[in-house]
């Protein structure tokens, strides 16, 4: 019926014919429509750097250089060329190709190589997530070239390989949530300052005041959610942009039409000749004309690639080059001007004050998207284990990528008010903010170069055309960035070390953690030689034991047990795991197993979870979990009656560890169960029921006793949102499908309905990690001090799994690492 590993937990191929690739073309006014939509939420940020790329690339030394037209068509020219070549070719052609099952990002080509070339460091992977649908690339071949098969086997065997792909990954992701800090900072006080064009009696003081409110509103906005202002922001970055496009052509005409020969990649070379040391150094500047484009990628997963593509050409592209062409064309016939306002300046008086307050929106429109696109990040690092965790909230009902996190947002606000009061400054902004860009740019270049080779198959000559052509190009401006660490440069830097050494030490004492379970777990042989009672009481109600270990019995039941010699008549070990996948189908999520021979009633149940899925969703699990062991009973009883006919039955131990994808039924009594409805006056909760059989059984307990348990269910449950009617729920034995029934089949279904309706409670350990003596002293500093800080600062994993609080028992354990 499906086939067996014991170590890893086969599960079987998906059998349903759905192209998860391969969806539909969209009809064109779909395709209009999402595109529409799409210049909201992915091209605010882009939208919005002409308000400080002339400014950020003439602020240093090559403002001598003001007065000569060449220069001045020589950094369009620059600018022009670098705006077609890394947006257009780089992203909109080649990277937006590279989607992991519709989503973008440095997390995605991660997660595609992680799952092609086996880069994981991700504990508890099984040869099962290898069974998903979404697990694999159409097309992809497990067959390699000789050279391709040595370069993997050295990737895979050498730790300290994939340790740098890691940090290479984590260091492109904390520099995107550095933008989440500057990108906030540097557009709202960008275009506050136009009111200082027209307005003399306006300081930069008040300014800054202004920028700094706009700044604090905006992020306490953030719990409303995208949702309620998603409306707005299309029609506002399109708005925004026509007006680019429109200044751009109005400057051009009037100031200096011969700007159009610019467009010559002539000027860029005679540049460059004339500017030497300091038009490199410009660079820097220029590189903010990119700031955003990593968007494009990393929003992939709300729209689609031709949206975003279809956006991009025919209205975002040419809008910027003409604003940036008519720029140029009234900075070489006005000299004078302030380049510190230099886009203001360029915009016809009579039309100031509205393109203003656009231009104001804009930038916070801009804002909210990378905001946004930090709260996703965040998440995503989470699922992988690579990220202290945090609270998330779901702000829309129908969009499921909408969150907000409020310590992150809160954490964000602080430092953004920091850098905006400290650097006070757009220019010193402005060079933190080309630093961010570039280094995630280089990560993203180095990441798709892997991916043609290892996923794409596309050989070694095509990937290491891809780094030169545009490696090289993104290193020189890396380099001129690198020139500004001292004028503000250093921010990113500082921030994406601290975000970085967070996210690695976090990983690292994850992982540790999960070595020792694996080091320590319970030998199977010795349970099964305990017998069905496992040498102790049984007592009635269904156990879910919470560890990270998809195979094994983990090391706190033994630790439970030895101390407390009960439990429960059922027990079921529930693992929830991330794997590298964006989302996992629910008809895929849970494989179930059994644990010992049937009479043992030790079931176990792996939740999986993509990167970009939320565990503890599932508000109905033990009554879920419930229906799936009855179905996977039902699926082993007709396997073994399948065999019967062609071979002698097997034993029951040797189906232990056997597992299986189990899918909810839609038809109820196909798993021979009832499901009734909460009773108009319902029983009594776990711990009361529970309370009571002990009564029953010892005929010692005082009946005040059952009074105060009653008490305290009162008091605890509406605590719980929904647990009431979800413990109410009665299960009962099919009696039109039972006649029918396997007796052995029967007996077992019986005994998880019993226990059902005695309780369910959740064990969960609650583990302190130590390095031990003989550590270095790095070890002890990485395990002591910050792993142990970040636990006891985050979300612990109980209230993380939607797990009620009221039956909630952890077990507190040493682990000596």
């Amino acid at each position: 019926m499906w086939p067996t590993d014991p170590e890893n937990g086969l599960s079987p191929k998906n059998t349903i014919g759905i192209d998860v690739y391969n969806p539909p073309p969209l009809h064109w006014t779909s395709l209009l429509v999402l595109a529409y939509q799409s210049c909201g939420v992915v091209y605010g940020d882009l939208s919005t750097s002409p308000l400080y790329v002339y400014k950020g690339t003439f602020s240093g030394s090559l403002h001598r250089f003001l007065g000569e037209e060449a220069v001045v068509f020589g950094v369009f020219s620059v600018v022009f060329w670098t705006v077609t070549l890394i947006p257009l070719l780089k992203y909109v052609f080649i990277v937006l190709s590279a989607d992991d099952n519709g989503e973008g990002g440095t997390f995605a080509l991660y997660s595609l190589l992680v799952r092609h070339a086996k880069f994981s460091l991700m504990p508890n992977q099984q040869a099962a997530d290898e069974e998903l649908s979404a697990y694999y690339r159409p097309g992809y071949s497990t067959e390699d070239t000789p050279m391709l098969r040595a370069l993997r086997n050295f990737l895979e065997k050498h730790r300290k390989s994939r340790t740098c792909l890691l940090v290479m990954v984590l260091f492109g992701a904390s520099l995107v949530i550095g933008d989440g800090v500057l990108t906030p900072a540097m557009s709202v006080l960008s275009s506050f300052s136009g009111l200082q064009v027209h307005s003399s009696a306006l300081t930069h003081g008040e300014v800054l005041l202004l920028s700094c409110i706009v700044l604090v509103c905006l992020f306490t906005l953030q719990h409303w959610g995208t949702r309620r202002v998603a409306f707005l922001f299309a029609p506002v970055v399109v708005l925004w942009l026509l007006l680019l496009g429109a200044l751009g052509v109005y400057n051009i005409v009037v100031w200096n039409p011969r700007i159009l020969r610019a467009l010559s990649p002539y000027y860029v070379v005679s540049f460059f000749q004339r500017t030497g040391k300091e038009g490199w150094i410009s660079l820097g500047g220029v590189l903010l004309s990119m700031t955003g484009t990593e968007a494009m990628y990393a929003d992939l997963g709300h729209f689609t690639a031709a949206s975003i593509r279809v956006a991009f050409v025919g209205l975002i592209y040419p809008c910027l080059v003409l604003q940036y062409m008519g720029q140029a064309a009234f900075l070489s016939k006005s000299p004078n001007c302030n380049i510190h306002f230099i886009f203001f300046e360029s915009i016809p008086r009579p039309i100031f004050w509205p393109v203003l307050v656009i231009a104001t929106l804009a930038a916070i429109v801009g804002s909210q998207a990378v905001i946004s696109a930090t709260f996703s990040i965040v998440r995503q690092c989470t699922a992988l284990g690579c990220f202290p965790r945090v609270k998330i909230v779901h702000t829309s009902n129908r969009i499921h990528g909408q969150i907000y996190s409020p310590e992150i947002n809160w954490i964000l606000m602080l430092v953004c008010l920091g850098v905006t009061v400290g650097f006070r400054d757009t220019t010193l902004i402005g060079h933190a903010y080309g630093m961010a860009c570039a280094g995630v740019m280089v990560v993203t270049t180095l990441l798709m170069a892997l991916v043609m080779v290892f996923v794409w198959q596309q050989g070694f000559l095509l990937a290491t055309m891809f780094l030169l052509a545009f490696g090289s190009v993104e290193c020189v401006y890396l380099s001129a960035a690198l020139m500004k660490v001292p004028q503000g440069g250093w921010l990113p830097l500082a921030l994406s070390l601290v975000i970085v050494a967070v996210m690695y030490v976090w990983h690292y004492g994850t992982r540790r953690r999960h070595m020792f379970d694996v080091q320590n777990k319970v030998s199977l042989k010795w349970l099964h030689a305990l017998g069905p009672s496992l040498g102790i009481v049984r007592v009635p109600g269904i156990g879910l034991i919470y560890s990270e270990l998809a195979t094994g019995v983990p090391a706190i039941f033994s630790h439970f047990v030895t101390n407390l010699p009960a439990f429960h008549q059922v027990l079921v070990f529930v693992c929830v795991k991330a794997v590298p996948i964006p989302h996992v189908r629910c008809y895929e999520r849970h494989l179930i197993g059994r644990i010992g021979p049937r009479e043992f009633r030790m079931y176990r149940c792996v939740v999986r979870h993509g990167y970009k899925d939320v565990p503890g969703d599932d508000n109905d699990f033990e009554n879920d979990l419930v229906v799936r062991i009855a179905e996977f009973v039902h699926m082993e009883a007709a396997e073994a009656a399948g065999n019967s006919a062609d071979a002698p039955r097997e034993s029951d131990a040797s189906v232990e560890g056997r597992m299986a994808v189990v899918s909810r039924p839609f038809d109820l009594s196909r798993t021979g169960l009832l499901m009734r409805a909460p009773l108009p006056n319902p029983e009594d909760s776990a711990v009361v029921r529970a309370a009571t059989a002990t009564t029953a059984a010892t005929s010692t307990a005082d009946s005040s006793k059952t009074e105060t348990i009653q008490s305290l269910q009162t008091m605890y449950e509406p605590e719980s949102p929904g647990f009431a009617i979800r413990r109410r729920i009665r299960f009962e034995i099919d009696d039109v499908t039972s006649e029918s029934m396997d007796p052995a089949v029967k007996e077992e279904l019986s005994a998880l309905v019993e226990a059902k309706h005695a309780g369910v409670a959740y064990i969960m350990g609650h583990s302190y990690i130590k390095a031990r003596k003989s550590s270095s002293l790095f070890k002890k500093l990485a395990i002591d001090v910050a792993y142990t800080f970040l636990r006891k600062n985050c979300r612990g994993p109980a209230v993380a799994l939607n797990i009620p609080h009221i039956s909630l028992i952890e077990v507190g354990m040493i682990y000596y690492v």
